[in-house]
């Protein structure tokens, strides 16, 4: 097997093997291989620098060892939670597994009684016991999370929408839940059963610049700019009818602006009203007001031109210290402000549910967890150590991106999560589950593996590092099961060891994308190869459409944008993309009709909806821009501005594009196919 070292300007340091040792036991994987099986190794700079920013100095051979020991005193203090599955014996960790015997003289032994167990508990939930005189939670966890409905006739299906490229009745310059509620009623009278919709996290407070759903300020909170007041029996956000409705979204103006309108509509309310946020609030406690706190800092400081909490007088870095508390003193109306903008997003989006379950809808809202956070925003600020500090994630160099990747996200700290017990995680996955039916876990690799990059360095610094996955896994399964919602995990790419397997048994659904589906041969593999247990998708927001795809719309922008494989033109792309037109005609049709021509999609696409339809996975779901027949795709992966990524918009509302006689077609041969399944 050939050998390739990533980039390494150091030679190999004196103490390179204690180093090693070090990175072993803080989870950095030294040495791993890319998706073509070449191993690739970590140089020990790149180690020592990632191994201090995770809090263990490994800057000399002193240090390496102060730091190991410091691993040994971790693993040697009891845990704040242990985590276990329903019905099996709980081995003690070593942190428990000690206990103290005094004897009648009155002198103390240390027993070592590692191999102990607690007996199995039934019940799964968060059970508080008292092991060696220690208080400890013990998460437990049923093997399984719940499954995806099937109902008598047939089996599930539903569109995967971009809520903000929605059009209303009005003139808004994005689609909020007002237009995702629209949405729900629409797709609900034609069969669907769930509504996959992109991540609704929190952004930064009237922020236009920094607007990907995929890099939120928090993922607890939600996008109050979402929020859609009318939907909870209030009256309309003022103005903004007047203003036109563009085809791409101009984000720098509108969320500044949507902001505006809020604070009026929020000066407006009546005590009554005021009393109903402040109740609803209550039960989400301090969490939700250091949300809003972030917001009122966030847009203060960034009037002052300050971006980021990092950019803020160094006392407003901590959000329990003075200086926060009395700028919350003194700006409580604000702050009282964005505890409202949070409640209207809180309960409009719980509404959107509402009303998809009362349509009949056997899921509703299908979510989406981003992978990370933007390391200036919230949740960065807020949870200290729990989170990455001073380190970013991404994905490694490979031959198809020789420079790697670094999403400018932060994420949360393995020994960050040991230390809480937990809490970030489950908070995080609870607040997703808390106004929906299923969710998808976005990059869902990352709860076994994430590659982290110094700040500031190159994707080819960095490196794997471990999770505790057979944890973070169980919570996920023990929350999925209390919210009674079903779990997606999104598994494309270069999958750790073992990932496939342990999804599997936990009753999460992988996913199965038509692009990626490819047989030995090359060709695409028919429905009947499709796994039971995924979710069969005609394309996700990253990938080409289906029409994108025939008509070579995909291939255009790459060869305007210089990202065509090297040394090939657009006219070789060309032939190679008619090539494998054939192979996916074959396999949709089986040649049973003429091959359209590349600039006649619209009978591709709805075989393609056809064949999604036709598997026996537990849930079908296409892109409304398959269903739509359109070409161009919501984001295009490794662009910011070179191409309108999160900007595009539907030409008109929803009902109206659902009624036009070929997309009402194309709606149709998907439900066919899968009240035909069972």
């Amino acid at each position: 097997m050939q050998q390739m070292h990533a980039p390494e300007s150091q030679p190999p340091r004196p103490h390179a093997p204690q180093l090693h040792e070090l990175a072993e036991a803080i989870g950095l994987v030294r040495t791993w291989w890319t998706a073509d099986g070449v191993e690739q190794t970590v140089g020990d700079a790149s180690l020592a620098t990632i191994a201090t920013a995770l809090g263990y100095p490994a800057g000399s051979a002193d240090e390496i060892a102060a730091s190991l020991e410091q691993v040994h005193a971790e693993r040697a203090r009891p845990p704040v939670m242990i985590v276990a599955d329903a019905g099996a014996p709980i081995p003690l960790p070593p942190g428990l597994a000690h206990a103290e015997l005094t004897a009648p003289d009155g002198t103390s032994h240390s027993l070592d009684v590692s191999g102990w167990t607690l007996p199995p508990l039934d019940e799964p939930g968060y059970h508080r016991v008292t092991v060696n005189g220690h208080a400890v939670t013990i998460a437990v966890a049923p093997l399984r999370c719940p499954a995806v409905p099937q109902p008598e006739n047939g089996r599930i299906w539903g569109p995967a929408i971009q809520i903000p490229a929605l059009r209303g009745g009005g003139r808004e310059p994005f689609g909020t839940f007002a237009e995702l509620a629209e949405a729900v009623a629409a797709f609900a009278v034609r069969g669907a059963d769930a509504i996959a919709i992109n991540p609704v996290h929190a952004l930064f407070a009237g922020h236009g610049h920094d607007f990907s759903p995929y890099s939120p300020s928090s993922r607890l909170y939600l996008d109050g700019a979402m929020g859609d007041p009318a939907l909870l029996g209030l009256p309309d956000l003022p103005g903004g009818d007047t203003a036109s409705a563009p085809d791409l979204i101009d984000w720098e103006s509108a969320l500044p602006e949507r902001l505006a309108r809020l604070r009026t509509l929020f000066a407006g309310l009546d005590a009554a009203t005021r009393a109903r946020v402040e109740r609803d609030n209550a039960p989400h406690g301090e969490g939700l007001v250091r949300q809003a706190l972030f917001d009122a800092l966030d847009v203060h400081f960034r009037a002052r031109g300050l971006h980021g909490w990092q950019a803020w007088p160094a006392a407003f870095h901590d959000p329990d210290g003075e200086a926060v508390a009395r700028f919350a003193r003194e700006h409580d109306e604000e702050v009282a402000f964005h505890l409202f903008v949070q409640w209207l997003a809180r309960e409009s989006l719980a509404k959107v549910q509402a009303l998809a379950r009362e349509a009949g809808m056997a899921v509703g809202l299908l979510a989406d967890l981003a992978v990370g956070v933007h390391t200036g925003g919230a949740d960065a600020w807020s949870m200290g150590d729990a989170l990455l500090q001073g380190l970013t994630i991404g994905a490694p160099p490979d031959p198809l991106g020789p420079l790697g990747q670094n999403w400018m996200l932060t994420g949360f700290s393995p020994r960050g999560l040991a230390r809480s017990g937990y809490a970030p995680w489950i908070a995080t996955i609870r607040a997703a589950l808390a106004t929906s039916g299923a969710l998808r876990i976005d990059h869902a690799f990352g709860l076994a593996r994430l590659w982290i990059v110094p700040e500031g360095q190159p994707s080819s610094a960095g490196a794997y590092l471990r999770y505790p996955f057979e944890d973070l896994l169980r919570l996920v399964v023990l929350e999925a099961h209390l919210a009674g919602a079903f779990i997606v995990a999104e598994d494309l790419g270069t999958m750790p060891q073992d990932f496939g397997p342990a999804i599997t048994r936990r009753g999460m659904l992988g996913m199965r994308v038509l692009w990626f589906e490819r047989a030995r041969d090359d060709g695409f593999i028919g429905a009947g190869d499709y796994d039971a247990q995924a979710v069969a998708m005609t394309g996700t927001h990253d990938t080409a459409t289906v029409a994108g795809w025939w008509s070579g719309c995909d291939l255009d922008w790459a060869a305007r944008l210089g990202r065509l494989p090297e040394g090939m033109t657009r006219e070789q792309a060309e032939e190679r993309r008619d090539w494998d037109r054939g192979l996916l005609w074959a396999t949709l049709t089986h040649n049973a009709a003429p091959r359209p021509a590349p600039d006649d999609p619209a009978p591709v696409v709805e075989a393609a909806l056809r064949h999604i339809g036709r598997t026996a996975c537990g849930l079908a779901i296409a892109p409304l821009e398959d269903l739509l027949a359109a070409r161009e795709q919501p984001n295009l992966p490794g662009t910011i501005t070179e191409h309108p990524n999160w900007r595009r918009r539907l030409e008109a509302p929803i009902a109206a594009l659902l009624d036009e006689a070929g997309t009402a077609a194309r709606v149709r041969a998907l439900d066919e196919e899968r009240k035909r399944g069972g």
